[in-house]
């Protein structure tokens, strides 16, 4: 399927693990150059190398905590100086900590809002002016099937990343004439470092045992590869999908039972 998305220039947050690296890499392999940023530089680095190695393609990387606004103002002005452009934006930071209610406090809330829903306010309010300059460009945020469905013991997610999907539906009216699709994506329960550590806080469980556990629920009766939720944020921001916007599409395994 031609995507086309070759040599367009796809900037991915929170790429050094997981679903952000999973992401870069599927880009990188539809030709895109990325521009790549976390909180650990030499993973990024490694991964600049690997698709470079693997797909030819070209990268920018630097070190950024997606809470510090001005550096991820900083990372896009960086980053759109080196390729003269940004395509597509991926948003992503990684989940807060798997607490109840009772157990957080507000410097919990505070980084919560910093991580999970602020950052995608900032990387919006940088990249945004530059895609209605090329009158294209694609906003993809990543989030999870909290916003649909709250997950036990993830109060801080369920309740932060649930303004996401509203502000993705706000921006795509406002910026769909210039050429701009924004859309979010939530993955389901996703075979990555989160997930294993919420199979930690499951007392008398092995991670094998609690994964097990959660497909039981899942109807496709297995948990998701981070490459099949990339594969589904390289679709929306692909031409395939150029007609698609302001949606949150859900990669579950049609976990969430709702209409």
């Amino acid at each position: 399927m031609e995507t086309g998305l070759k040599n367009r220039v796809a900037l991915v947050a929170g790429s050094s693990q997981g679903i952000g690296r999973a992401t870069a890499l599927a880009f990188a392999a539809e030709g895109a150059n990325l521009a790549l940023c976390a909180r650990n530089d030499g993973a990024l680095a490694d991964l600049a190398a690997e698709a470079k190695r693997r797909h030819g393609v070209k990268s920018f990387h630097a070190k950024v905590d997606v809470g510090d606004d001005s550096a991820v103002r900083s990372f896009v002005q960086d980053a759109h100086k080196h390729f003269g452009r940004i395509d597509i934006c991926v948003t992503n930071a990684g989940g807060p900590p798997a607490k109840q209610f009772a157990q957080t406090t507000m410097e919990d809330w505070d980084r919560a809002y910093a991580l999970n829903l602020r950052s995608v306010v900032s990387f919006a309010q940088a990249v945004l002016p530059h895609m209605q300059q090329q009158k294209w460009g694609r906003l993809v945020t990543l989030t999870s099937i909290s916003v649909k469905q709250p997950v036990p013991n993830l109060v801080l997610s369920n309740s932060i990343r649930t303004g996401v999907p509203g502000l993705v539906r706000t921006l795509a009216g406002e910026y769909g004439e210039f050429g701009i699709t924004i859309n979010n994506v939530g993955p389901g329960y996703t075979a990555t470092d989160r997930l294993k550590e919420l199979a930690s806080r499951t007392p008398g469980a092995t991670v094998e045992e609690y994964f097990a556990t959660l497909a039981r629920d899942v109807p496709l009766k297995r948990i998701a590869k981070p490459e099949e939720v990339a594969d589904a944020i390289v679709w929306i921001a692909s031409e395939r999908a150029s007609y698609i916007t302001g949606q949150t599409i859900l990669v579950d395994g049609g976990a969430y039972r709702g209409l």
